[in-house]
């Protein structure tokens, strides 16, 4: 598993670590009108998968609005936000950052998005900061755990995996 700690205190993460070249798990979480969304449903289409603890924070803040604003520049490419905020929550953030680029999708309710892709933080019921780039046959083509959950990911590496992957 990938070696995360949160504000410098080692974190155990649940589930399985998905690697560069695995076939991307499926998963079930929760859009902000409450329907379910699963991998599935974006089927034919890359993905970039950011995942955050919460979009409350200034970490989480800052890299969903940096991908929002990279979506413009990603033709065919669906961005995917995933945090363990309520789908309330994410709704009202996103409608005060105007953010309309990005789907925010909450896994609060079994954990399983974090669980497939081996971000759930056991001690805290979080999700550690990560990036995923799946392509359009599922296939994951770019993973990053971020070690320090505080910290910011690689965003141009993660742009380029995802126009490369298109």
């Amino acid at each position: 598993m990938a070696s995360v700690t949160f504000k410098g205190n080692p974190v155990t993460l649940l589930g399985n670590e998905v690697k560069v070249g695995d076939q991307a798990p499926d998963f079930k979480v929760l859009a902000n009108d409450l329907s379910e969304v699963t991998l599935q449903d974006s089927k034919g289409q890359v993905r970039l998968i950011s995942v955050v603890p919460s979009l409350d924070t200034g970490v989480c803040d800052a890299q969903t609005r940096r991908f929002n604003e990279e979506a413009a520049n990603l033709d065919n490419v669906k961005i995917l936000t995933v945090s363990v905020d309520l789908p309330f929550a994410q709704k009202r953030w996103c409608g005060a950052a105007g953010i309309d680029n990005v789907q925010t999708l909450s896994d609060h309710r079994e954990l399983s998005f974090g669980e497939a892709f081996g971000v759930a933080i056991k001690e805290l019921r979080l999700l550690a900061r990560a990036v995923f780039v799946v392509d359009s046959n599922d296939k994951v083509t770019y993973v990053e755990y971020v070690s320090e959950a505080t910290d910011h990911p690689d965003y141009e590496a993660a742009v380029e995996a995802a126009q490369q992957a298109n």
